[in-house]
């Protein structure tokens, strides 16, 4: 039987219109959080956001030619301004700068292109299948078999064709989805090469492979600076025999971009793509440690589900993140990093001598 392909399928009709907060997501509720709400800034706000812009501006150059100076030159400029929030007009453009992806970009041309419309994928069904579950409350992405979800598609599926080892799993479409609503098609394929490959912080694709290698060491991790630095919710934890992998996988495989508040999950993102995955866990962190008073009393199923959808006034940006900034990570995940390795190291060596002496005894019975 032929294989069903995207752009076989029928585009279906525009989502009926709805009012949209000012990231094209469908308002929930009009009345919600000024977040998710069209407000008009006032004067000040206009000309603060304008001033901001400029020195981005001249701060990254015409496209993007003055950036690498700059980094040079002032570091602690540039992770400063990143933490404050990267100006949304530009935030597509910083974020190729900033990961690497601009200049994989500039060196394979073509490659996309090929990948596209030359090449099959054994995920294409799969991809599919999932790409109505990424992002459906935002526009670009709510028409079936729309321009969003094409997009969407032929990213993921260029992708699995590029990395055949990874291929596709389900949490890159959010990842995807997102660097998309910046950027083109290219340019989002380039930056999630990026970002699997390595071409700034340590390569993420182990995030995606069988098995999730990265996830179960970033969990092994996490688990262990909540129970150093929130020793009495990590005792907590253990008595109702919670771990990490009941609330805190999707953070890494997605960061952030699945179920956080999406003007929230943008300025993680900011100082993700620039400083690497340590702040994943600080931000994880500072939300346990926010939280930590009601998370405390709380028994095993209402924990899960506290864990699994915090308040709204623990998502805000800026309280959160100087919070989370304030923790310092970097030491202590190397060396939780080299513990796992040892542990992981030891129990593959044990798992191996078992096995060989599994296949002598066969052979001596």
């Amino acid at each position: 039987m032929e294989k069903k392909r995207i752009d076989d399928c029928e585009v279906g009709p525009l989502p009926s219109p709805r009012p949209l907060d000012r990231f094209g997501f469908v308002k929930q509720d009009v009345n919600s959080s000024p977040e998710g709400v069209n407000k008009g800034k006032s004067k000040d706000e206009f000309e603060r956001e304008e001033r901001k812009v400029k020195k981005w501006r001249k701060m990254i150059g015409v496209g993007g030619s003055d950036w690498k100076h700059y980094v040079r030159r002032k570091p602690h400029v540039v992770k400063r301004r990143i933490r404050k929030g990267i100006p949304d007009c530009l935030r597509g453009l910083v974020w190729q700068l900033i990961s690497g992806s601009r200049d994989l970009l500039l060196m394979n041309p073509g490659v996309y292109e090929q990948l596209v419309i030359y090449e099959t994928s054994a995920s294409e069904l799969d991809i599919i299948r999932d790409i109505s579950r990424t992002f459906p409350s935002h526009v670009f992405f709510q028409q079936r078999h729309g321009p969003g979800q094409r997009s969407l598609y032929n990213v993921l599926k260029a992708y699995s064709v590029y990395d055949r080892d990874v291929g596709y799993v389900q949490g890159m479409g959010f990842v995807a989805g997102l660097l998309l609503l910046y950027m083109s098609e290219e340019d989002a394929f380039w930056l999630l090469v990026a970002l699997l490959k390595g071409a700034v912080h340590p390569p993420m694709e182990g995030l995606y492979m069988v098995g999730l290698p990265l996830v179960q060491q970033y969990l092994f991790q996490f688990d262990q600076l909540v129970k150093e630095q929130l020793p009495k919710l990590g005792e907590h934890f253990s008595e109702e025999m919670i771990n990490p992998s009941m609330y805190a996988s999707q953070w890494f495989i997605t960061v952030f971009a699945y179920s956080f508040p999406f003007h929230l999950a943008l300025r993680i993102w900011d100082v993700f793509l620039f400083e690497g995955v340590k702040i994943v866990f600080q931000v994880g962190l500072a939300l346990l440690k926010y939280c930590h008073d009601e998370l405390v009393e709380l028994p095993f199923e209402k924990l899960v589900h506290a864990l699994r959808n915090f308040p709204e006034h623990a998502m805000d940006p800026d309280t959160l993140l100087p919070m989370a900034y304030s923790i310092k990570v970097a030491k202590r995940l190397e060396e939780l990093k080299e513990e796992y390795e040892k542990k992981t190291g030891k129990a593959l060596k044990s798992a191996e001598s078992t096995a060989k002496q599994n296949h002598s005894e066969g052979f001596s019975s």
